[in-house]
């Protein structure tokens, strides 16, 4: 690529496990993809990610930003962001622009995992695991190392499996007594395995998919998607093909970017973003509780040195109307404004 290239988007998807940042063009194409460690720290990983992307790319090139992921507004105050949305809607934007057509979206990260049904590019029904650690990427990894596999040779294990042994996958407790038990049958590593795989499949479809029609195309992203057993798994529970786009692992900044550069368009070309300097800013980040009404509502403040940035987190606008009008990130007002009962 021409490092020299304008008219690009980035954006930037904070989770308890990854921070994505990625870059597409003005035609929606990724041009740079960055998967990151969260690790407890997102908005130190936030800035590490622009200061990484900051060696290659200048300000100018970047005319929109877009934010997804749990710690979405943390990461457009730092950035200064175009537009903010849930992961529903970035996972869905994403899925239909890579994959057009798309009918049914398949997301399992490191801690929670989604399913999301699409019809002419709208979300018409989803569902969301954050409860049950079976239905994750984190047990498979739990149970990589207790196997002391590399997690990347799980699925080409589990395609090797003859007779894969059935677990119950309903509890990641129980699914770990069960895949000792059978290991202590004598039951070959790869049966066991592959067994595993299908147990997630049915713990997802069960939690997730119960009541609802599930149509191809059918796409696999997140971070799981890499793992070919738990592809061949879901093409065995589904009986239809799986398809997993070359950017599964970044899909919810991929969709954060196309939103942006959307947002920005209808603005006439304006964006908030502030440029990568901001990575090298002291910012910090505090919470506290409101105890001013019933509502105790968990109040997020942002700071920069000295200075209070932004608030969120409010439902009367106490803690937020009280900043200057021109210090709060406009794309997070309309956030809360939306997402506010």
């Amino acid at each position: 690529m021409d490092k020299a290239q304008e008219g690009l988007y980035l954006g930037v998807d904070v989770g308890s496990v990854s921070t994505n940042l990625v870059l597409i063009d003005g035609e929606g194409q990724v041009q740079e993809a960055l998967y990151l460690r969260t690790q407890g720290r997102p908005l130190e990983t936030v800035l590490r990610g622009l200061q990484s992307l900051a060696r290659s790319y200048s300000n100018e090139q970047i005319n929109g930003v877009g934010t997804t992921g749990s710690a979405r507004s943390l990461a457009a105050v730092v950035v200064g962001a175009d537009v903010i949305k849930n992961e529903i809607t970035a996972h869905a934007v994403a899925a239909s622009n890579l994959v057009p057509g798309v009918r049914t979206i398949l997301e399992i990260g490191g801690q929670d995992s989604k399913l999301i049904l699409v019809k002419d590019g709208i979300v018409t029904d989803f569902s969301m695991n954050t409860v049950c650690a079976a239905g994750t990427g984190s047990f498979l990894d739990q149970q990589a190392s207790r196997l002391q596999i590399p997690i990347e040779e799980f699925g080409q294990l589990a395609v090797k499996a003859s007779h894969p042994v059935r677990i119950a996958g309903r509890c990641s407790v129980f699914a770990e007594s069960d895949m000792i038990h059978k290991q202590q049958m004598g039951h070959s590593l790869e049966d066991i395995i592959s067994g595993l795989c299908e147990a997630l499949v049915r713990n997802f479809l069960n939690n997730l998919g119960k009541g609802k029609k599930i149509d191809s195309p059918i796409v696999f992203q997140g971070g799981v998607a890499a793992n070919i057993g738990m592809c061949q798994a879901f093409e065995k529970a589904l009986g239809h093909p799986v398809e997993v786009p070359q950017h599964h692992k970044v899909m919810g900044a991929v969709g954060a970017a196309i939103l942006a550069s959307e947002a920005v368009a209808q603005r006439g070309g304006v964006s908030n973003f502030k440029g990568f300097t901001v990575a090298e800013q002291p910012f910090g980040a505090r919470s506290f509780e409101c105890a001013d009404c019933p509502n105790l509502c968990e109040i997020i403040e942002l700071q920069e040195a000295e200075r209070v940035l932004s608030r969120w987190g409010d439902r009367c606008g106490k803690w937020t109307n009280a900043l200057p009008s021109e210090v709060n990130n406009p794309a997070i007002t309309a956030e809360m404004e939306a997402t506010t009962p």
